[in-house]
């Protein structure tokens, strides 16, 4: 046997590496989505236009918001059907608290159906004042919950930095998670939560399999006039985004990433590609 011939052990080694380093060439991230708030002036001004310009710069899913709740069941098939040829999806959709009460969920129903939708989100929770009222809406978005699930549904809540400041001892946002489902969706806000001074990544570990979707917004220290705040750019703030997509990927049980933007130095579009290629250098 030559110097160069491999050892049985060494043979064998090789051997089990090759799978593991298939896996990791072929790990599949999450898709990533534009919440189509942050192009919301132009959305106004031509919805199936910019559906078609947001799949054009390569993101693979879109989240409408509220006004898509006015629109009629064939205004859905529409833009199911420019979804459907476009090759990308909606996988949820954010909604006022009146579309998760029972007498508004049945046409959230219908519509997030069509445009095939699995997740109704609540985006802004009604004025409450006290932590009987968070428990109350816990125990309403659970109601929500249960009416989805046989239809293969769920709701969530998306949070703000309100739910982060302790009402009569505890945070709203831990009020929520606890008096609600297992099936239900905690959509994490990341740029609010930071802003709150609150720890994204400790939330998402605190609640394994709770964190479907993660809204991609960051913040920085300063005065929108200065293009700080929620004006920055993701990837400009101080979220710490490579800690985030691994506990979101490890243990938060993240289906799919969205891109949230309030604003920024630059018109919509080009603050959405911006976003979207920051995102991509950051996952390569």
């Amino acid at each position: 046997m030559t110097t160069s011939a491999l050892s049985r052990r060494d043979f064998l080694a090789l051997a089990a590496a090759v799978p593991a380093a298939s896996m990791l060439a072929q790990r599949r991230l999450p898709p990533i989505g534009l919440e189509l708030y942050s192009v919301r002036g132009e959305l106004m001004k031509d919805q199936m236009g910019t559906v078609r310009t947001v799949a054009k710069m390569g993101y693979e899913v879109v989240e409408f918001y509220a006004p898509y709740y006015s629109w009629t069941p064939e205004q859905a098939k529409d833009v199911r059907k420019l979804m459907d040829d476009l090759g990308i999806r909606c996988l949820s959709t954010h909604n006022g608290a009146a579309n998760l009460a029972p007498e508004g969920l049945q046409k959230a129903i219908e519509l997030n159906q069509i445009i095939g939708s699995r997740t109704i989100v609540m985006a802004s929770p009604p004025r409450i004042t006290n932590l009987d009222g968070w428990k109350g809406l816990a125990e309403q978005l659970s109601k929500a919950a249960a009416t989805l699930q046989p239809l293969g549904m769920s709701a969530g809540f998306h949070n703000h930095a309100a739910e982060w400041t302790a009402v009569e001892g505890q945070r709203p946002v831990d009020v929520l998670a606890a008096g609600t489902p297992r099936n239900f969706v905690m959509q994490l806000d990341v740029g609010t939560c930071v802003a709150a001074g609150a720890d994204p990544v400790a939330f998402i570990k605190a609640n394994p399999g709770r964190v479907a979707s993660v809204h991609c917004k960051d913040w920085a220290p300063g005065t929108p006039a200065e293009e700080k705040g929620y004006r920055v750019l993701f990837g400009e703030g101080t979220s710490p985004w490579r800690q985030i997509f691994e506990a979101a990927e490890s243990v938060g049980g993240v289906q799919y990433y969205l891109l949230e933007q309030e604003g920024s130095r630059f018109s919509e579009f080009e603050t959405a590609q911006r976003c979207l290629a920051t995102y991509k250098s950051m996952r390569a």
